[in-house]
């Protein structure tokens, strides 16, 4: 009797449909990278809810979460949030434009990284069991210009502004020289942003430049760099001249000597910032010229996009 039994359970499952042996089809997930990069594989169970956090700009697992870890949604909302903050922090970096060189030939400049911190903490919080891995929304932008581009490209004069400074003041004037010498040449194309502490950097004495006298706490205290505000004051009474977009602008917390009040723009690596975009529908160039006693800086671009 016991022989008999197993055959006629089998036979019993098999007529009414049953199986004993339960097929699952494979889940892929596709990844979209900011560049082609060769996809990787990563194998995860059902039972350990991780999310691998992808880089799409060499497809490397940067970071891994486990859900199980946080209490709640709420903590887990605040880890994504703060995931997001600190990555930014080491993705996110501004446009620096491209430059003609002497023989006016175009050296490129630095793309724009963003990395979409919303967008990232958003994918973090899917809880989709197939949703195991998340990668990095992370936008670039080049500067939007050619060599074609720049044939004539100083030939008018957009905007143009001049102040001026004490001769006899040698470490101020130095800064004064040394930064309007990073800002000349510097192309931007249609759309492309400006920052001048990406272009001119840090005014610090390990990059050169000399001690003067600085605005700080509403006080003149002697400070490396003392005078780049005036470079900054002056490109952006350019640029406004020449009806360009202005997009951070600081004013100094004391009134400065070269400019009316209201018309300065103050910069303080790396805090205070200005910066302006080009929203003309074809290049333009920045031209500086120091002699003894003033800077000049004037917004140039080709003829014929300005007759058009």
């Amino acid at each position: 009797m016991k022989k008999t039994t197993l055959p006629l359970l089998l036979g019993v499952l098999l007529m009414s449909g049953c199986s004993l042996i339960e097929k699952k089809e494979p889940v892929s997930v596709e990844l979209h990278q900011v560049a082609p990069v060769e996809t990787i594989e990563i194998k995860q169970g059902i039972d350990k809810p991780e999310i691998s956090i992808i880089d799409p700009r060499d497809n490397s697992v940067i970071e891994v979460l486990n859900r199980d870890e946080f209490q709640n949604e709420e903590e887990l909302r605040a880890k994504a949030v703060q995931l997001a903050s600190d990555l930014a922090a080491t993705i996110d970096r501004p446009m620096k434009p491209a430059k003609l060189n002497t023989s006016g030939e175009l050296q490129a400049g630095q793309s724009q990284m963003i990395l979409k911190e919303d967008e990232l903490v958003t994918r973090m919080l899917d809880n989709s069991i197939f949703n195991k891995q998340v990668v990095l929304p992370i936008e670039e932008t080049n500067p939007n210009i050619t060599q074609d581009q720049v044939q004539g490209i100083n030939e008018v004069v957009l905007g143009s502004f001049t102040t001026y400074f004490n001769p006899s003041v040698t470490g101020r004037n130095f800064n004064i020289g040394k930064s309007a010498n990073e800002v000349n040449d510097v192309v931007l194309g249609p759309g492309d942003r400006f920052s001048f502490n990406t272009v001119v950097g840090n005014a610090s004495k390990e990059n050169g430049y000399q001690l003067s006298t600085v605005i700080i706490n509403h006080e003149f205290v002697p400070g490396y760099g003392g005078g780049i505000c005036q470079t900054s004051t002056t490109l952006y009474n350019a640029v406004a001249k020449a009806g360009l977009e202005i997009v951070q602008l600081h004013h100094h917390s004391k009134p400065v000597g070269y400019v009316p009040l209201g018309h300065d723009a103050t910069v303080a690596y790396p805090y205070l910032d200005f910066k302006f975009a080009n929203n003309r529908p074809y290049p333009v160039v920045l031209k500086t010229t120091v002699n003894a006693s003033s800077i000049t800086v004037e917004v140039r671009s080709a003829a014929n996009y300005v007759s058009n």
